[in-house]
C-alpha cells in the first residue's frame, strides 16, 4: 500500500511527463551508479525495491551472496532539468540499498553515513554540513574527448563576457537551481580553467546527497557545452588544485551548540572538542577525504592547501579554519578535503572523529597562527607539529592504525576500501614515470 507522498510522487512525475525514472547510488569509491526503470514499475519498487547485482559494484558483495536491493529515498526525488533525445522528462531518486533480509547493507556509503549520523542523533546533536566543491573546465576534440587544454587563462573572481567557462559555469547554476539547489556563490578559482560553485548549508545527508548530484549535473551540462568537467585535484602542475571545503557546524534544536559568546574566540566547549577529534583523527581521515595518487600532488606548500594538523580563526594554511562569523553561524571549515572522495565516506569519517573528540573531551593543541609553509621540518617537529600524509600508502598505513575511524567506515568498507587502494597505489609504485626517464636517463 502506497503512502501520500509516493502517490503525490507518482502523480507529480504523470503531470510532468516523465516516462524514465533513474535509481542512483554509489560504491564505495563514489561513483554513481545507476538503473533506470518505466514509471508504471516505480509503486512496485516503492513496495518492494528492486534486486540488483551486488557482485558487479566495487566493493560490495561476494557472487554467491550478491543479491542486492535498491529502494528509493522518496525525499530525493528530483527532475533533471535536461530530457531524453524523444523529448521526455526524467525523475531521479537517490536509493538506499538493503540486503535480502530487508537490513541496510552496511557496505553502502549512504547507510554508513546514516549511522554515524544517528550516532550524532543519539547525541541530541544535528550536523549540517555546507560543501564548497571545486572542479576544472578542459576543452573537447570534435568527438568529444578531453584535451589537456584549459577552456581559459583567467584567475580568482575574473570575469570575461565571452569566456566558455563562466557559460558553463552559470549553466551548472541555473540547472541546480531548478532541481532545488540555493546556490550561495559562484565564480572562478584561482588556476586557469577551475571553478567553484557553492550550494547552502544542510544536514549532513542531504549535504552528501547534493554533492553526489552536483558533480553528475556539472558533467552533463558541461558536455552540452563542448567541455569536459573533471574532478580530479591536481590536472595541471604548478597551478593550484581542487579542493572540498567543507563548513561544518552542529546543532541541539534550534541553538547552534559550536557557539559561546563568553570565550575570546566565541568557540563552545563542544566546538574545541570536536576540533580536537578532527586533528587527532586527521592523518586516518586523509585516506578517506583524499582517496586517489593525485590528492597528494595537492596537498602541498604554497596553493592553500593544507600540509600541517593545525588549526586557527584566521590562517588558510591551517586544516581547521574557524570563519569569522558567530551565533548560530559560527562553523568550523575543514580544508583537506577534495572532490575526488565519496561524500557519504568523507563526512561519516569527519562527524565520527568531531564526535569522538567530543565523547573523549579532546582539547584542541593552542591555534597556529603563522604559515606553517614557511616552517621547516625541523621547525614543525621541534614545536610538535604533525603533518598530513604525503602520499596515499602513508594515508593507508594511518587508517590501518586508526580504530576510530575504521569503525566509522565499518568492517565491510574498511577492508575493501583498503583493498581497492592498496591495489592502485602497487600499480603506480611499478609504473616507470616520465619525470623518472627525463631526470635520470642520460645521467645514470
Amino acid at each position: 500500500m502506497l503512502n501520500q507522498l509516493q502517490r503525490d510522487i507518482i502523480t507529480k512525475a504523470e503531470e510532468k511527463g516523465i516516462h524514465l525514472i533513474q535509481l542512483q547510488f554509489t560504491d564505495i569509491l563514489g561513483t554513481l551508479k545507476n538503473v533506470s526503470i518505466t514509471l508504471d514499475y516505480l509503486p512496485d519498487v516503492f513496495e518492494h525495491g528492486i534486486m540488483f547485482d551486488g557482485s558487479s559494484i566495487l566493493g560490495f558483495t561476494r557472487i554467491h551472496e550478491s543479491d542486492m536491493y535498491l529502494f528509493p529515498d522518496i525525499h530525493t526525488f528530483n527532475i533533471f532539468p535536461w530530457k531524453t533525445e524523444s523529448g521526455d522528462s526524467i525523475g531521479r531518486f537517490i536509493c538506499d540499498v538493503y540486503t535480502p533480509n530487508h537490513q541496510p547493507f552496511l557496505g553502502s556509503p549512504r547507510s554508513i553515513l546514516k549511522k554515524v549520523i544517528a550516532e550524532a542523533q543519539a547525541m541530541d546533536l544535528t550536523i549540517f554540513a555546507g560543501p564548497e566543491p571545486e572542479f576544472f573546465l578542459f576543452e573537447t576534440d570534435e568527438d568529444g574527448n578531453a584535451k589537456g587544454v584549459t577552456q581559459d587563462r583567467g584567475g580568482y573572481f575574473d570575469l570575461s563576457p565571452t569566456d566558455k567557462g563562466e557559460a558553463a559555469r552559470n549553466s551548472i547554476v541555473k540547472a541546480l537551481e531548478k532541481m532545488g539547489f540555493q546556490i550561495e556563490a559562484s565564480h572562478h578559482e584561482v588556476a586557469p580553467g577551475q571553478h567553484e560553485i557553492d550550494f547552502r548549508f544542510a544536514d549532513a545527508l542531504t549535504a552528501a546527497d547534493n554533492l553526489s548530484t552536483f558533480k553528475f549535473v556539472t558533467k552533463v551540462v558541461a558536455k552540452e557545452h563542448k567541455l569536459h568537467a573533471t574532478f580530479i585535484p591536481k590536472p595541471i602542475q604548478g597551478e593550484s588544485g581542487s579542493g572540498l571545503h567543507i563548513h561544518l557546524s552542529a546543532f541541539t534544536e534550534d541553538v547552534n551548540v559550536f557557539y559561546d559568546p563568553k570565550d575570546e574566540d566565541g568557540l563552545s566547549k563542544t566546538a574545541r572538542c570536536f576540533i580536537g577529534g578532527l586533528l587527532e583523527h586527521g592523518r586516518a581521515m586523509t585516506a578517506i577525504t583524499n582517496p586517489t595518487i593525485n590528492s597528494y600532488k595537492r596537498l602541498v606548500p604554497g596553493y592553500e592547501a593544507p600540509i600541517d594538523l593545525t588549526w586557527s580563526a584566521q590562517n588558510r594554511s591551517s586544516l581547521i579554519r574557524i570563519p569569522s562569523v558567530r551565533g548560530n553561524a559560527t562553523r568550523l571549515e575543514y580544508r583537506s578535503p577534495d572532490p575526488s572522495a565519496n561524500p557519504y565516506l568523507a563526512l561519516a569519517v569527519i562527524i565520527k572523529a568531531g564526535l569522538e573528540g567530543f565523547k573523549q573531551k579532546t582539547n584542541p593543541p593552542a591555534q597556529f597562527r603563522e604559515i606553517s609553509y614557511d616552517l621547516s621540518l625541523v621547525n614543525r617537529q621541534e614545536r610538535g607539529i604533525e603533518n598530513l600524509p604525503d602520499s596515499l600508502k602513508e594515508a593507508l598505513d594511518a587508517l590501518a592504525r586508526d580504530s576510530v575511524v575504521q569503525e566509522a567506515l565499518g568492517d565491510h568498507i574498511y577492508k575493501h576500501f583498503m583493498q581497492a587502494k592498496l591495489i592502485e597505489w602497487g600499480i603506480y609504485r611499478n609504473q616507470v614515470h616520465q619525470w623518472e626517464l627525463d631526470q635520470y636517463f642520460t645521467t645514470l
